[in-house]
């Protein structure tokens, strides 16, 4: 399995593959490449690895059965992974895209804050903002194992960084301020 290593560093690893199509066999690509990555990563017999998914659920990783954070993220033409050795992770990936109703969904989702200062700015860069306070966002909250929803003013303890991508995406990664422990 192919995949691209996007960071690797204190007790965490992101990567990045380019799925097929189907959503479901990006899914299934994903996963084996995780499963690969943290193989070399960790230095394991990839029989040591699983990853364990129930829908509504946050997946779950097990390094020769220790636990460790892990999220996923799709995009069309662009599927990422992310571990966490020592707790919960988040990442999110975006294309950066005009979006019709912009003001609406950021005001609705990202809070009357953000839609103003999206509102403030030129034109040009607005997809780039929209598309980075919107990954970071749901990072966040994947990292804090909370489902989107419309915005409540709460603020999440997460650590939010970019990770370097083509131009025509974005992509954020999100760890717990103060780490938990081992596992998510």
């Amino acid at each position: 399995m192919d995949f691209t290593v996007l960071l690797s560093r204190d007790g965490v690893l992101a990567i990045g593959i380019v799925p097929p199509p189907s959503r479901v066999e990006a899914r299934a690509h994903l996963r084996q490449a995780v499963r690969e990555a943290a193989a070399q990563w960790q230095n394991l017999d990839i029989e040591a690895i699983s990853v364990k998914s129930t829908p509504g659920t946050p997946p779950r990783l097990l390094l020769a059965g220790r636990p460790a954070g892990l999220s996923f993220s799709h995009d069309e033409g662009l599927s990422l992974a992310a571990i966490d050795l020592h707790g919960p992770v988040g990442i999110d990936v975006m294309r950066v895209q005009d979006i019709a109703d912009w003001f609406h969904l950021a005001r609705d989702y990202l809070g009357p804050q953000v839609a103003q200062e999206l509102a403030a700015c030129p034109d040009a860069q607005r997809s780039l903002r929209l598309a980075q306070t919107w990954t970071a966002r749901e990072a966040a909250l994947k990292c804090a194992g909370k489902q989107l929803a419309e915005w409540d003013g709460v603020e999440l303890n997460c650590k939010v960084q970019q990770i370097a991508l083509q131009v025509e995406f974005v992509a954020m990664l999100a760890t717990p301020k103060t780490k938990t422990g081992v596992g998510p």
